[in-house]
């Protein structure tokens, strides 16, 4: 554990030492155990569910073809200017 210590540029105590090193041996240890289980006939998985993306595309549409969920979106801020949020100016005073 010293030498992984080292390695990840990290000071540990001789406490820390002996504390780190007994749960790295247990999670290595479960590893092992894992390594037990035969698993030859499953294929290489990116995700264990099989999910597709349930997203629309983003596609950008005219102002005037969203349903209403602009104006509704506009209606929770606190002050709205020209169809858009007015919002204080970030660097300073506006020209």
């Amino acid at each position: 554990m010293a030498k992984v210590a080292h390695l990840a540029m990290l000071e540990l105590t001789d406490a820390e030492l002996e504390r780190f090193t007994d749960q790295l041996d247990a999670v290595l240890h479960l590893a092992d155990q894992l390594d037990a289980f035969d698993v030859s006939d499953v294929p290489p998985t990116a995700h264990p569910f099989g999910m597709t993306n349930v997203l629309r595309p983003d596609v950008a549409a005219p102002p005037e073809a969203d349903d209403g969920v602009r104006q509704e979106a506009l209606d929770g801020g606190p002050e709205v200017e020209d169809g858009r949020f007015k919002v204080p100016p970030a660097l300073g005073e506006a020209p």
